[in-house]
């Protein structure tokens, strides 16, 4: 919910960090979370429930990660969409006509990353062959760095083909070696160290959530302030 919104700002309307910082604020982010929560609950498993089937094909790595990354934007760009118009204006009412935009882009950016994620998984588990569990999270989320920087050349050809219309920046100024660098380094970055932050707490959370389950009143009591905090963002709107 922080971050987003300004990767967005960076690969979309080429602003640089200080710029895209002037135009986010609390109230922007915490309306965002809103989006962001619902919409990752649905993104990630999905991903993973369709890499995980895709172990059990008998097809080669790169080639699984091919068709998983096929299928996923095929079935969640509406929501890949409606989170990004979320992102730059939180009061985006949903437009059927802008929920599969950029679909060649994204498709082409979603099978790139899901090739490049098998082929790079299996050479980083042969190059540092991680043994404890904090080691494995790190190579997972350099993984995933990775394989987003390899793939960035269609995620920067899906920020061309948003650009607003009465706004667009002319190819050859859009496609700048340092605004690629910029928007390519941070977003590859949040999304290896997300991801590998989530594989590290996975275990914790598990537990958490088990304990909750098993005392209903502390769960209530935890629930109930971020129910109240929920309601307070949606007032702020």
């Amino acid at each position: 919910a922080m971050c987003e919104p300004l990767v967005n700002r960076l690969l979309v309307k080429r602003m640089t960090v200080a710029q895209a910082l002037k135009e986010m604020n609390f109230v922007l982010v915490a309306r965002f979370f809103l989006t962001t929560f619902p919409t990752n609950m649905l993104k990630f498993p999905v991903f993973e429930v369709i890499n995980r089937a895709m172990a059990f094909s008998g097809l080669s790595p790169s080639l699984s990660g091919t068709i998983s990354g096929f299928f996923f934007c095929t079935i969640m760009l509406p929501v890949t969409n409606y989170r990004f118009q979320k992102s730059m204006n939180p009061d985006w009412k949903i437009q059927p006509s802008l929920l599969y935009q950029a679909y060649v882009p994204t498709v082409a950016r979603d099978i790139i990353y899901g090739w490049a994620r098998g082929l790079v998984g299996g050479l980083f588990q042969d190059l540092f062959a991680p043994e404890e569990f904090t080691h494995k999270a790190m190579v997972f989320g350099l993984t995933i760095w990775a394989s987003c920087i390899i793939s960035s050349p269609c995620n920067e050809w899906r920020g061309y083909t948003l650009q607003p219309a009465d706004r667009k920046l002319e190819f050859a100024k859009y496609f700048k070696p340092q605004n690629y660098a910029r928007s390519t380094g941070i977003g590859s970055t949040i999304m290896g160290v997300a991801l590998m932050i989530g594989m590290l707490v996975t275990p914790s959370a598990e537990a958490a959530f088990g304990y909750l389950k098993e005392n209903h009143a502390l769960a209530m009591e935890i629930t109930l302030p971020v129910g109240l905090l929920i309601l307070l963002i949606q007032l702020c709107r």
